[in-house]
């Protein structure tokens, strides 16, 4: 390249020139812009290294004070199973027992006392069975539909006897 087109290139009375070895000058401005551009974001990564360093040191202690908590947890745990009984509740001896507890076990849903007697197979007669008493009835007797309901009465027009208006002399 000639000095001619150097000095267009870089603009010769510019104040970012440096003389290169062959005597010519060379523009170290764009140079210098990229090191501004590569400082600018090394120090925006810094500072997220640090934002996120605070972040870990701040999870850090809330995960050792978790920790803590569980230790004195599982402290105050043992304590108090060493002060337990080690001897099983004594269960129920009646011979349907398990039968109850596999019917319970095997529902699918809520269990009612009608239910646990059917899985035993046992037999459930009308005077055994609870009902509410809203739906109990009188045998031989229907349920009123309009039971509890406020009837409107009709009334008759009571005459008024204090007007002479509308009545007739006797």
């Amino acid at each position: 390249m000639t000095h001619v087109m150097t000095r267009r290139l870089t603009g010769a009375n510019a104040p970012h020139l440096a003389h290169g070895a062959g005597g010519g000058s060379v523009n170290i401005r764009p140079l210098l812009d990229a090191l501004d551009l590569q400082e600018d974001a090394a120090r925006a990564l810094a500072d997220d290294l640090h934002a996120q360093i605070d972040r870990l040191k701040t999870r850090l202690r809330e995960a050792e004070m978790h920790l803590e908590h569980l230790t004195i947890t599982r402290k105050t745990v043992t304590g108090l199973a060493d002060r337990l009984s080690t001897v099983a509740p004594d269960l129920p001896e009646h011979p349907d027992y398990p039968r109850i507890l596999a019917a319970f076990n095997h529902a699918t849903g809520p269990l009612r006392a009608k239910d646990a007697c059917e899985a035993l197979g046992h037999e459930l007669l009308p005077k055994n069975v609870e009902r509410h008493p809203r739906h109990a009835e009188t045998p031989g007797q229907t349920r009123d539909p309009h039971r509890g309901r406020h009837r409107q009465l009709r009334q008759e027009p009571i005459a008024d006897t204090t007007s002479t208006s509308g009545l007739t002399p006797p």
